[in-house]
């Protein structure tokens, strides 16, 4: 049996040997997120501001998201070596530049009777760069597209919104889906005898239809409090700066002497995890904040690990310089 995401970071957290949550660094994000929320620079409707996200009401949105999540993955450089860059732009953005501009060009990149099919050379030039860096991982992205594809058209009408109507208003039906019937989304690991999950990308998706249309519609979910956090390579970064984890002396060697984690090794599973299981511990804090102020003029609801998970990632974007100094762990996989 498969643990779900929260229930994995809670049984990681307890058992961890390099990573640890510390209750004072949880305690100072909760008040920044609480000051975010007051002020009004966190809320809900950030997704679409972002200039390569699709808008809710283009009808190719939910494809259009599930593309990009399907190869939300992998986009660090290695150390001294030149980023991938297109339009200017380096990351997810670059990513999500080249697919804005693919259809531009009259590349149906939202329809999976496009993308199943996708040659080596079509990858080349859709997701060609400002100069001779290439995205890394190309492969298996092309892969990951002809595998999504097929399933989309096999059994769900060609289009993930058959997914999403399909689990009736429930994110956690959606994302056993979603891990069930794509094999690249299968974001699963053994720790300490126990078969875990982090599910990133597939939480993630969850989040990014959610977020999109802004719980409503397609992006109506009863239960979006099940999904947890996106465990990637960068929000860690932003829970160590602020002390709601800490690693070991050794870890922490391991990360400033660059040496890569394998997917799926002890200490890789330990961040992921109680990323997961901190930010939990915020949205807990952050609530109970909420609650005890009358004045505060929020509702504890309006907080959820979405909100805060853009919250970090934005955060991470902003202060890129001052963090620079916290190493990421660098682990070359196509779950994140």
């Amino acid at each position: 049996m498969v643990l779900m995401p929260k229930e994995s970071a809670k049984l990681v957290a307890g058992l961890a040997k390099d990573v640890f949550i510390e209750q004072a660094g949880v305690k100072k994000l909760a008040l920044a997120i609480l000051d975010g929320l007051k002020t009004g620079k966190i809320r809900e409707g950030t997704f679409s501001q972002i200039k390569f996200h699709p808008k809710p009401d283009d009808p190719r949105a939910a494809d259009w998201i599930f593309v990009l999540d399907t190869l939300n993955f992998s986009f660090w450089t290695e150390t001294g070596a030149k980023k991938w860059t297109v339009n200017g732009e380096t990351g997810y953005f670059a990513f999500c530049a080249a697919v804005t501009r693919a259809i531009d060009d009259g590349k149906p990149m939202w329809d999976p009777k496009y993308y199943s099919q996708i040659t080596q050379a079509d990858a080349e030039v859709i997701f060609r760069g400002d100069d001779e860096v290439s995205i890394p991982l190309i492969d298996e992205r092309i892969k990951g597209l002809h595998e999504a594809g097929r399933v989309l058209l096999d059994r769900y009408k060609g289009t993930f919104a058959e997914c999403i109507k399909s689990c009736e208003g429930s994110a956690e039906k959606l994302l056993r889906l979603i891990v069930k019937e794509f094999d690249s989304y299968r974001d699963e690991a053994n720790y300490e005898g126990h078969r875990i999950s982090i599910y990133k990308r597939a939480q993630i998706l969850i989040g990014d239809i959610w977020a999109c249309y802004e719980g409503r519609g397609l992006g109506e979910f009863h239960d979006i409090d099940s999904i947890a956090m996106f465990a990637d390579y960068r929000i860690p970064q932003v829970l160590v700066h602020y002390g709601a984890m800490r690693y070991s002396d050794s870890l922490m060697g391991k990360l400033k002497a660059d040496e890569p984690l394998k997917q799926g090794s002890r200490e890789e599973v330990e961040i992921r995890a109680c990323s997961i299981e901190a930010v939990e511990q915020v949205r807990d804090e952050v609530r109970r904040l909420i609650a005890a102020d009358p004045n505060v003029g929020l509702n504890p609801s309006d907080v959820n690990t979405i909100v805060i998970d853009h919250y970090l990632w934005d955060y991470r974007r902003e202060y890129a310089q001052q963090l620079e100094h916290i190493p990421f762990h660098k682990t070359r996989t196509i779950y994140y």
